[in-house]
């Protein structure tokens, strides 16, 4: 299990002031989907990109205020892809993973999205849809990284978006 990543702790402390009180359960979370999705993976290079993934999937949410939060967090990573000088094929991949991270169906395209996109399911259903991750495994990763408020937040923005978004109370997802 990874309890701390260099990459996944600088971009979060880079954007502490906009997570404000949800620092920590935002982190959390990150730090379960991370744990979910690396399992499955050794090469270094995807590994990190799996980090960067991590760190802004959901981060517009609290950076542009909004529920309708994919196309800030791309921004946001696209940003820090271009700063950190990710080459190209593998930021057009990160910007794949966050779009497509609430895709309702496989994503045939990218192992990695694909990987990323259950591993987040498995933490938003906290558990309950396992997907083949390992049952202790996700009741590890979730003693060391416990939620925190994070669900409960979810839900609040959710009630907020559908009482001002009724025809699209879940613009993030996606068939």
């Amino acid at each position: 299990m990874v309890s701390h990543h260099p990459t996944i702790e600088n971009i979060l402390h880079s954007y502490r002031e906009s997570l404000g009180t949800n620092f920590s359960c935002y982190r959390n979370h990150v730090y379960r989907v991370y744990n979910f999705v690396a399992t499955g993976f050794t090469d270094p290079q995807d590994l990190e990109l799996l980090a960067v993934a991590a760190a802004f999937h959901d981060l517009g949410i609290w950076t542009h205020h909004t529920f309708d939060y994919l196309q800030p967090s791309n921004k946001l990573a696209e940003k820090y892809a271009i700063e950190n000088h990710i080459p190209a094929d593998k930021a057009n991949t990160l910007f794949l993973i966050i779009d497509q991270h609430h895709k309702l169906s496989k994503i045939s395209t990218s192992p990695l999205a694909e990987a990323f996109r259950v591993a987040d399911l498995v933490d938003l259903s906290l558990g309950l849809i396992r997907k083949g991750v390992n049952k202790k495994f996700i009741q590890e990763v979730k003693r060391e990284f416990p939620n925190q408020g994070f669900h409960i937040f979810l839900i609040r923005i959710f009630l907020k978006n559908l009482f001002t978004h009724p025809m699209k109370p879940l613009p993030m997802y996606k068939w």
